[in-house]
């Protein structure tokens, strides 16, 4: 992201199945990290759809499988660098 934009170096964008799923993908990232540092901001918890947890060089976005469909960041940064990271199972 360094490349295309000054206010981070990394999007990790990833999905869960449903609200209940964002919010504990959320909390397992920020308590993941919490041991050696907090997130300057968490917006979008209430609601779930689209959560994003913004570490300042890596900005997290966790979404429903609908609300990433609808935004489609993918598409929409499409000319940066993507790495895919295998999930598990």
């Amino acid at each position: 992201m360094d490349e295309a934009v000054s206010y981070t170096d990394y999007f990790v964008v990833v999905s869960g199945a449903n609200t209940r799923q964002t919010k504990a993908i959320a909390d397992e990232i920020q308590h993941g990290i919490r041991a050696d540092r907090r997130p300057a901001r968490v917006e979008g918890e209430r609601e779930g759809e689209w959560i994003l947890v913004d570490f300042i060089d890596v900005v997290v976005h966790v979404f429903t499988t609908t609300a990433r469909d609808f935004y489609r960041l993918e598409t929409l940064w499409g000319d940066v660098p993507r790495l895919d990271v295998p999930g598990e199972g």
